[in-house]
């Protein structure tokens, strides 16, 4: 029974993250369908995904389609740009030489439709978000450490466990991670190899410090034989210079297992531990350092809803594969979640500036950023499929919308043929110029930039891959804990 939930689980959530996935194409490309029919042109396919269609039906002179590579999208526009050499012909097609020509505004208009289909969806998934509220959980929003590596940069300059950070560089930090304003992608996307930490100690005030960071990212071993070398090679992403902390999260009880002392003595999911035996706990490693005796009552103060109570537990050794004694709590990764109201304007200007901050990070020759960190199609459903399981999925994955369809505007107003951004630098050419650039020159370069964004979709794909696929040999994993009922 657990394994047929289990798939009709994963059924749900694939159609969920196929849905949002292709409601976002299908946007882009109705706004330059709607585009070119208000302007006239001649329009022989609307086509979900590339590749060979895998169903198709002809309405109204247009030929409708779903590809069979699910990687975007494409509406048929010859008078825009010749494509047939990659899309293929339509049965019926009328020869370009008999289409009448468009103008150089045409062609801007109805390639910047799609872009802006993009940004006025994501608009709309923004005041959506805005009205369910966003789930911001204790990892991302807190700027206080609660983890130093040993020997770490971080450890090295002084940073301590409490210490809540301000600025680096010189730049305000409100959050741990995300791409605005963040720890994480302040340092990552630094240029400078030592950064200046600003930080509040508690009992001390502010402190100044400088983190040297390595001069190169730290690359794990690569295991195994030449086949299993070689495929981890392609598909690892760049290593990224780290200085070694954590976030501070609150001590949350995520699960409870089964036949656990913790169960037995009332604990709940969502239970906020408080203090251990008269000391007050403040993260999930107080928790999981704590020197448990088996056998021994521990008073435990805990936050349930918004009353405080104390629970009495006995730790004791699991009786299959224990070695210690445990209380049998699984600890939350996120530690306290709020839903907050975010303004519609914030998250669409917070958008627009990550996809910003990584491009530029991404072409700067001194940032850890590269071309290789970047996702495809699979990693953008993948992390649809992550945000899904959650039991906030459906909030995040509307949050994650307004970010993907600002990006998806954003990339595709790039200044490179094929990309809509392209075809508005092309046609203006022609505006100024009052000269139309040569079919058989626009045909070349649109082929070979397709080619070039198809090996680049194959790369950046390899990596989304290469994150669900684990690397380097087998580990043989040791048996969990468990726990039996007293009685036995």
């Amino acid at each position: 029974m657990e394994v047929l939930f289990s798939i009709l689980r994963f059924i749900g959530v694939l159609i969920l993250v196929l849905m949002m996935f292709n409601i976002m194409i299908v946007v882009h490309e109705w706004g330059h369908f709607l585009a070119g029919r208000w302007r006239g042109l001649y329009i022989d396919r609307f086509q979900i995904w590339f590749g060979k269609p895998i169903w198709k039906k002809t309405y109204n002179g247009v030929q409708y389609g779903l590809g069979s590579i699910p990687a975007g999208g494409f509406v048929s526009l010859p008078q825009m740009a010749p494509m047939e050499s990659i899309e293929g012909g339509v049965e019926g097609d009328v020869p370009l030489k008999k289409l009448p020509p468009i103008t150089p505004l045409d062609k801007i208009i109805v390639a910047f439709a799609g872009p802006l289909f993009s940004f006025l969806l994501a608009v709309v998934f923004a005041v959506v978000v805005w009205a369910v509220k966003k789930p911001v959980s204790e990892a991302v929003g807190t700027t206080t450490i609660g983890y130093v590596a040993e020997e770490s940069p971080a450890a090295k300059a002084g940073i301590q466990v409490g210490d809540t950070i301000q600025s680096i560089d010189g730049k305000k930090v409100e959050r741990f991670l995300g791409m605005n304003k963040s720890i994480m992608w302040t340092v990552i996307s630094s240029d400078n190899k030592d950064i200046d930490v600003e930080l509040d100690r508690p009992g001390t005030g502010l402190v100044k410090l400088t983190v040297v960071r390595p001069e190169e990212a730290q690359e794990g071993k690569l295991e195994g034989g030449w086949l299993r070398q070689t495929w981890e090679y392609v598909s690892r992403r760049p290593a990224l210079r780290m200085i070694g902390v954590a976030p501070m999260i609150s001590p949350v009880v995520a699960s409870l297992s089964e036949n656990s002392p913790a169960l037995a003595a009332g604990f709940r999911k969502g239970d906020l531990i408080l203090s251990i035996d008269g000391k007050a706990v403040r993260s999930t490693d107080d928790v999981s350092s704590y020197p448990w005796e088996a056998g021994r009552v521990h008073e435990i103060g805990v936050r349930r809803d918004k009353s405080e109570i104390t629970l009495t537990v006995t730790p004791r050794v699991p009786e299959k594969h224990g070695e210690k004694p445990l209380l049998g709590i699984a600890m939350s990764h996120d530690g306290i979640r709020t839903l907050v109201r975010e303004n519609p304007v914030v998250q669409v200007i917070d958008s627009f500036n990550s996809i910003v901050r990584t491009l530029s990070a991404v072409f700067s020759p001194t940032s850890d950023v590269k071309a290789g960190h970047l996702s495809g199609p699979v990693g953008i459903m993948g992390t649809y499929y992550d945000l899904f399981k959650d039991p906030e999925g459906w909030r995040l994955a509307l949050w994650f919308s307004v970010l993907l369809n600002v990006n998806l505007a954003i990339l595709n107003l790039l200044p490179f043929p094929v990309l809509d951004g392209g075809h508005i630098v092309m046609a203006s050419y022609e505006w100024l110029t009052r000269r139309a650039i040569p079919i058989r020159f626009l045909e070349v370069v649109q082929t070979a930039f397709v080619l070039l964004l198809l090996f680049f979709m194959g790369f950046v794909t390899l990596k989304d891959v290469g994150d669900r696929i684990p690397n380097g040999e087998p580990v043989e994993q040791k048996p969990r804990p468990e726990f039996l009922p007293l009685e036995q």
